[in-house]
């Protein structure tokens, strides 16, 4: 294959990876569109079957895609710069790119979604990445054999410490809430932080995506290389398809139990609705499975003008995510400004069509900014802090 052949093949395959990160930023925004104007449909973790809409339970269930998908894609392209750096080089990068990380999420982001005093620092999806990012910038320096032994353990053995509780005041609480409980953790000034995201179960998530960089190496560049890829990602995908069904149905082990419905539409929603925060081994096995899949479609759709379009979301995530943070946030103020609470304390809509409609809107109106941005970071390399957004 010729170097001009070679780079093409290289092009087109990284932008798969970009289709499908583009492809959990578009369907994220569903799932904050729906958070921000149906605020009084509360949507549970897990989504509960029988208090929960059909319409917003697939919405969530869809969008539960997002979190596992991209963190495990930070760990693929991390495994993919470590190609051209050396490990320390790469070290670093991941622990400056992680403290970036929870450093936006603790002010940018926490100013857009609490705006009043004492505040909430909400330690969500990019607080969660961060310190993926940072943990991962250690354990590179693993054996890969034992790596992957780590990361399956993680994800595979964490449900066995749900059991585990512990009360504010109690020696570790602050840290077992950083890692496994979901809880609030007092600051200083009356000011609180959420672990929204514990993150050691993340950390086997970004530690396997980093592995499965391996089969995106250079030397995997040919059509053919790309072919087995793709054999070998949907042979990886509907296994771990395969390995929830079973599990969920012998309702054992790796999430709460579930239960029968009145009816097949609530005992399949039932049977799927699983454990976000933390994610639960059958939640990674149900997401991670569609996510893989999804990967060597995407490999094998590549050209397509749509997937190229996804590409250029994935090419600019953070700017992106900040971006429609604040767009979202700032209609839903204006609308209160205007409207008031109409449900409760806050203002929401009655019709849930209307988030189809606002859907559709933002996601051309955004799409123009993050193709500009894109289009930027790839132009202009020299400028060094562009590769941290």
């Amino acid at each position: 294959m010729t170097p001009v052949a070679q780079a093409a093949v290289n092009r087109r395959r990284l932008q798969s990876l970009d289709a499908l990160r583009g492809f959990v930023m578009v369907i994220m925004l569903l799932d904050h569109v729906r958070e921000n104007w149906y605020l009084y449909m509360n949507v549970p973790d897990p989504v509960n079957p029988v208090t929960v809409e059909p319409v917003m339970f697939f919405i969530r269930i869809v969008t539960n895609l997002c979190a596992p998908v991209f963190v495990a894609l930070t760990g693929l392209g991390a495994y993919l710069y470590s190609q051209n750096h050396t490990r320390a080089e790469t070290a670093a990068y991941l622990v400056k790119r992680g403290l970036l990380l929870m450093a936006i999420d603790v002010t940018l982001l926490t100013f857009a979604w609490t705006v009043k005093l004492p505040m909430t620092f909400w330690l969500q999806v990019i607080w969660a990445i961060g310190a993926c990012m940072i943990a991962l910038a250690a354990l590179i320096y693993l054996p890969k054999k034992l790596l992957l032994a780590l990361g399956l353990l993680i994800v595979a053995g964490h449900n066995l410490l749900d059991g585990v509780r512990l009360l504010p005041g109690e020696p570790g609480f602050v840290a077992w809430a950083l890692l496994h409980q979901r809880d609030m953790i007092a600051l200083p000034f009356g000011a609180f932080a959420r672990t929204s995201y514990p993150v050691l179960p993340w950390i086997g998530v970004i530690v396997l995506g980093y592995l499965l960089g391996s089969w995106y190496e250079r030397d995997q560049s040919s059509a053919a290389d790309s072919g087995r890829r793709v054999r070998r990602l949907l042979a990886l995908g509907f296994g771990m398809l395969a390995a929830f069904v079973v599990l969920r149905a012998l309702n054992v082990y790796g999430d709460k139990p579930w239960v029968a419905g009145d009816s097949a539409l609530h005992t399949m929603m039932g049977f799927i609705a699983l454990t976000k925060y933390p994610p639960s081994l059958l939640f990674l096995l149900q997401t991670l499975g569609v996510g893989v899949i999804l990967l060597a479609l995407f490999e094998r759709w590549e050209g397509h003008p749509w997937l190229n379009a996804l590409a250029v979301f994935g090419g600019a995530p953070m700017f992106f995510y900040i971006l429609h943070i604040y767009v979202l946030r700032a209609l839903y103020h204006v609308a209160f400004m205007i409207w008031g609470p109409t449900h409760g304390v806050s203002f929401g809509l009655d019709n849930v069509n209307w988030l189809w409609l606002w859907y559709a809107v933002l996601l051309p109106v955004l799409y123009v900014p993050t193709a500009w941005y894109s289009r930027l970071k790839a132009r202009r390399r020299d400028i060094a802090w562009l590769k941290y957004f």
